[in-house]
């Protein structure tokens, strides 16, 4: 018999059973669709073999005026900055608390820090100052507390913690002598969501350390940064906290400092490039008092003044109350407008100039935002996950977006089978790829507090795909000739700045990607991207036969655009659609670029195909297949 061509569509199709996907791909992992051909996605690589203390929330990337090129990150635990090839830590501090002294013990590098009422707690980065040793007693000196930076890793009290020293006390020890400062980087917060209940509940960091709260439930969310540029200068907020500026131009070495006269507690900040306003989201209403935050409230800069906020009659600033919804969860800059998402609604917010400055108008309800970094802005569109489920568009108008993967994304069939965990929301983080015009969803799934899962619409094609790829932030190529993305290791160990006694509680790698074929770790290791796809169930003798007959595949002709390596394609058989799928004896067949063709020699009512690679210097697209098949009776 001549040669069947099955024509299998672009695109994952989740929505409809295995049986039912006729012609159609319904999973994969790794792969994308380019030209209605399914293929293995980019490799990625770290180049600067150094982790970053916490999970990064938030990624930017800009140049100054000398077009020297940064990428900000901004983690739960400091902010830092990546320029040509290195690392520089400019997390901001705390206030300095003085008066310390310690106490040691022989043979240990366990230090207490004695301070009354101390305001740090476990996990927080210090650095020490103004340290001084009694002449006898102890080994310790004042380099050993002054030349790095310590983690916290007890809080025994409110009056002492606890911090591990680079080399062991060999001398008898001390017992609440010498004397020293020391200061708290600005911590974001958690790595996770949750919810607390008495000691601790609240916002992070809410009143005193030691101080009960009521029985009341609090949802505590997630440390998080928003970052943007105002020219050269790094704009950096944290979360429901205060804003902070760093000028690369003070040298690399220099930290950010607290932005003079803005708001001390904003859910975000964002900067209106044409008109150049700083505008602070879900912010105070009386500026300086953080108790005031209205998660409504929005009050922006007055024009090219991003330290003035009160409103004159000679100045641009301003504050506009949003009414649809119960806090703002995001925002975006698209070409002329800022798309504002509240967790209901859609507003725009266009520069207008004096006497208003801004128009704010609501174009969309029942369209609220999963997650602050859950949006984002392509070729003239913004697009989101919603709170609810699905997908988001504007263009003008809010529309949603079908999806062949919906169910799959955001619904728990079963144990093997679970869907967004919505209690995680504020995680999401979507990213944009122009390369393949790939809009890129991170997310946990039910049961994780962690991302784990990507889901991506390639606008282009029009066709939804699914994988394991877990990234924290995203950034599309901009400056830099690939996109930049952040991995979190929940048990790595941070490796700059160097951090004394540093648990392994975190730590995140910053890769470029679609960077070869394969993964290149932060120790240089390589290791292959284990990439497939698999079709849905198909009937080769046509839908005129009902499925009745079985069939006989003699042979498939493989046909690869692109094949580096091997790869390995398996055909999976069934009799009824409620079957497991059994796989052909002869599978899996290893393909090359000198296979000409595949004796197959099964026989089945529903095959299907599954394509994946399995080792390092791989690298694969198909185009089709064709296959020898013949009607081979009812039994």
């Amino acid at each position: 018999m001549a040669l069947i061509n099955i024509p299998f569509r672009p695109g994952f199709n989740k929505q409809v059973t295995k049986a039912s996907a006729d012609y159609s791909w319904v999973d994969g992992d790794f792969v994308r669709f380019r030209y209605g051909l399914p293929e293995k996605i980019g490799g990625w690589a770290d180049n600067i073999g150094k982790t970053l203390p916490g999970v990064a929330r938030e990624i930017h990337i800009w140049t100054d005026v000398n077009s020297n090129r940064y990428i900000a990150l901004g983690t739960n635990k400091g902010l830092f900055v990546y320029y040509d090839g290195a690392f520089y830590d400019i997390s901001p501090l705390e206030t300095t608390e003085t008066g310390a002294t310690f106490t040691s013990t022989n043979g240990s590098a366990v230090v207490a820090v004695n301070k009354t009422s101390h305001t740090v707690v476990e996990g927080d980065l210090i650095i020490f100052s103004s340290v001084t040793m009694p002449g006898s007693g102890t080994s310790l000196t004042a380099s050993d507390f002054t030349t790095n930076t310590f983690e916290v890793t007890e809080v025994v009290n409110a009056n002492q913690f606890k911090v591990t020293m680079a080399v062991n006390e060999t001398g008898s020890g001390l017992s609440a002598a010498g004397s020293g400062s020391f200061t708290a980087y600005v911590s974001a917060g958690g790595t996770t969501e949750f919810v607390g209940y008495g000691w601790g509940a609240s916002t992070w960091g809410d009143t005193t350390w030691g101080t009960a709260r009521s029985a009341t439930s609090f949802s505590l969310e997630p440390g998080a940064w928003s970052l943007d540029n105002y020219g050269a200068v790094l704009i950096g907020t944290v979360k429901n906290g205060k804003t902070f500026e760093w000028n690369p131009n003070d040298g690399l070495t220099t930290r950010a400092t607290v932005s003079t006269g803005n708001p001390t507690a904003s859910v975000m900040t964002i900067v209106s490039d044409r008109d150049r306003h700083l505008i602070h989201l879900g912010t105070e209403t009386t500026i300086g008092t953080a108790s005031s935050q209205n998660k409504m409230f929005i009050r922006f800069s007055d024009q090219e003044d991003r330290a003035t906020y009160v409103p004159t009659s000679t100045n641009t600033a301003g504050t506009f109350q949003l009414d649809s919804g119960t806090r703002i969860v995001g925002a975006v800059k698209s070409k002329d407008y800022i798309l504002v998402l509240t967790d209901n609604a859609a507003y725009t917010m266009q520069f207008v100039g004096p006497p208003f400055t801004f128009s704010i108008r609501q174009v969309g309800a029942n369209c609220g935002a999963i997650g602050k970094f859950s949006m984002v802005h392509v070729d003239g569109v913004v697009y989101w996950m919603a709170k609810a489920g699905g997908f988001f568009a504007f263009d003008g108008t809010v529309k949603k977006i079908p999806c062949s993967v919906e169910d799959f994304v955001f619904t728990n069939v079963d144990e093997d089978d679970l869907g967004i965990n919505y209690g995680s929301g504020d995680i999401v983080y979507a990213g944009y790829n122009s390369l393949f015009t790939e809009i890129n969803w991170f997310y946990p799934k039910a049961g994780q507090t962690q991302i784990d899962r990507c889901v991506t619409y390639n606008y282009r094609e029009n066709c939804w795909t699914t994988s394991s790829l877990a990234r924290t932030t995203y950034y599309d190529k901009t400056v830099y000739d690939n996109p930049y993305a952040t991995e979190f290791g929940e048990t790595a160990t941070p490796s700059f700045p160097t951090i004394n006694g540093a648990t392994a509680s975190g730590a995140t790698t910053l890769y470029a990607h679609e960077s070869g074929v394969d993964q290149i770790n932060v120790t240089g290791d390589r290791t292959s991207i284990p990439a497939f796809i698999e079709s849905g169930d198909f009937n080769l003798g046509g839908k005129e036969n009902d499925n009745d007959i079985f069939l006989s595949m003699k042979r498939f002709v493989p046909d690869f655009k692109v094949l580096q390596g091997n790869a390995q394609v398996t055909m999976q058989l069934k009799d009824f659609p409620a079957d497991a799928d059994k796989n052909s004896i002869l599978s899996p067949f290893t393909i090359t670029s000198s296979t000409k063709k595949i004796d197959t020699r099964v026989r089945s009512r529903f095959a299907s195909v599954k394509i994946e690679n399995t080792g390092t210097e791989q690298n694969w697209r198909f185009d089709s297949f064709r296959a020898d098949v013949r009607p081979d009776g009812r039994r």
